[in-house]
């Protein structure tokens, strides 16, 4: 199979995947993974798809073999989600650290690691990749006010103030924060 092959059956799986016909979306990623064992995204796709199922056991191991062809942000995020969802916080936390650092927008792992932060008393910890984000996308508000959220329970309240009204600089009418300033 060419590689012009591959790319159609990938195409062809995240589009199906994205309507959420996941039969069909798995045909395909198993048609790309067959053509071409050197790329990580059709098992990534596959991952994805058994996540959607609850099938997590079966997502792990296509993360680990994604993981095996190449180590990608998404791959360490994936595996820290099935982590965090079947309650291994400490583990999830490691890969989506190693997510972040392979690529600090992604933000299925920014996002988990604010849960865990939140659940696990982690939130020193969860904040600098936070910081890091926002150098880079400044205007994501609700990632800027997850930080604020962070250095309130670390009862840094000046810091919290000044991300909060970095927010309604950019957004005067941002009720939530407008409202988390006013508790402050």
């Amino acid at each position: 199979m060419s590689h012009l092959d591959y790319e159609i059956n990938k195409e062809l799986g995240e589009c199906y995947l994205f309507m959420g016909e996941l039969d069909k979306a798995e045909d395909y990623y198993k048609k790309a993974a067959g053509s071409n064992g050197v790329h990580p995204d059709p098992y990534i796709g596959l991952a994805t798809i058994a996540v959607q199922r609850g099938e997590y056991d079966d997502a792990m191991s296509l993360y680990e073999k994604a993981h095996s062809v190449e180590v990608t942000d998404k791959s360490h995020a994936g595996m820290g989600l099935i982590q965090m969802e079947t309650s291994r916080q400490e583990e999830a936390f490691t890969n989506f650290s190693e997510a972040l650092s392979l690529n600090p927008g992604n933000m299925v792992a920014l996002f988990g690691i604010i849960r865990i932060g939140h659940e696990c008393e982690k939130v020193a910890e969860a904040a600098p990749y936070l910081e890091r984000f926002l150098e880079i996308s400044p205007e994501k508000h609700e990632v800027r006010y997850s930080l604020a959220g962070l250095y309130i329970c670390m009862d840094e309240k000046e810091k919290a103030v000044e991300q909060l009204e970095m927010i309604l600089e950019m957004d005067p009418s941002n009720e939530s924060a407008k409202e988390l300033l006013d508790q402050i």
